[in-house]
């Protein structure tokens, strides 16, 4: 698409796991791009649909969820929360109007700042091929009160 572009993609990261890979990545000088800007939450299982949806809103053009992988959550099985979450705001996107890709879900331990700078890496440029949102001001946050209450529900 275009070159010049590049995309902004917020992170919310797991504090126990994800965050502190993406910290790793940066003490050990691995290189990854800076398009990302990360949120950190006490655990992925705390992500809520209404974080994604402004994300969008506010110019994003990619959501990254990053938490412990399965079975290793700090907080016992709120990472499968988390998965459930992703699942269904893909679904809900997907019927707004955004790319199913524009939402990604990483799981990476502590020590996984490697996989986590590959990972931001690959996804940067996924979604430079992607091009810019361009999500209309018209579409934004389209979703009632009901449909939100439903997804979360539904989670």
């Amino acid at each position: 698409m275009n070159d010049k572009f590049e995309p902004l993609i917020i992170g919310f990261t797991c504090n126990w796991c994800s965050y502190r890979a993406a910290d790793s990545a940066g003490l050990g000088r691995l290189k990854y791009p800076p398009n990302i800007r990360l949120i950190r939450l006490m655990c992925s299982g705390r992500i809520d649909t209404t974080f994604v949806l402004q994300a969008f809103a506010n110019g994003a053009d990619a959501v990254l969820i990053s938490g412990c992988h399965p079975g290793d959550c700090h907080y016992v099985e709120q990472n499968y929360k988390a998965q459930s979450r992703f699942l269904l705001m893909r679904r809900l996107i997907a019927q707004m109007g955004i790319e199913p890709q524009r939402l990604q879900l990483l799981w990476a331990s502590a020590a996984e700042g490697t996989i986590f700078a590959a990972e931001v890496t690959r996804m940067v440029e996924e979604i430079r091929k992607l091009g810019p949102l361009n999500w209309k001001s018209s579409q934004q946050l389209t979703v009632n009160s009901k449909q939100l209450a439903a997804a979360e529900v539904a989670a």
